[in-house]
């Protein structure tokens, strides 16, 4: 059998100006702000301290610029399967003001039209798991998105896509997958850098 990667890191994006408001923001290049630039800096320390086999980034240019400023551009390879879920008619819009038209809706469990489905962006997330864990890597750093990390966390624990609506991830949050003896699980969840502020 092949030997399977013993630990997959999980970075999320620094701050755009979308994701400070709330808006669904999956197929649209929206750039990191200047405190998601420091965001992403601040990563640097921390991921200075592994020596990652592979590294891996949504080919969107808020990942990439994160993978880069972290310290990581220069091993990253950009992997398609990372890229944010297609929210379709929601693009740019935020769950408040979708509800003024369709109370309840939620992303993960209704229908999303011209975009993905929970279930599809979960057949992503294990085709990818998948090949990571055919692979002879021990140490993986995938930088993405919050909803698609949501998702791959899920399934690499649970199989659902949907148990993703249970964890919050923040923008240039860290977290871990790994294995506890065979088991897959979440070994650290949502970690934040502290960020230097700008000067006064």
């Amino acid at each position: 059998m092949s030997k399977p990667a013993a630990n997959i890191w999980l970075i999320r994006h620094g701050e755009t100006e979308w994701s400070r408001s709330g808006r669904h923001t999956g197929t649209t290049d929206i750039a990191l702000t200047e405190h998601g630039r420091r965001q992403a800096s601040a990563l640097a320390p921390l991921l200075s301290t592994q020596t990652f086999d592979l590294v891996l980034t949504s080919p969107m240019q808020r990942a990439v610029d994160t993978c880069r400023l972290a310290g990581l551009g220069e091993q990253a390879q950009v992997e398609p399967e990372l890229h944010e879920w297609n929210y379709g008619v929601y693009e740019g819009r935020k769950t408040a003001d979708i509800r003024e038209e369709t109370p309840d809706w939620s992303v993960w469990t209704s229908p999303i039209p011209e975009g993905e489905s929970a279930a599809q962006v979960g057949a992503r997330a294990q085709r990818l798991i998948d090949r990571l864990l055919g692979r002879e890597v021990g140490h993986v750093a995938l930088f993405s998105h919050a909803h698609f990390l949501r998702v791959l966390a899920a399934v690499w624990t649970t199989g659902e896509a949907s148990m993703g609506a249970h964890l919050a991830l923040d923008t240039a949050a860290v977290s871990v997958l790994g294995f506890e003896r065979e088991v897959r699980v979440i070994a650290k969840w949502n970690l934040q850098q502290p960020v230097d502020q700008p000067a006064r």
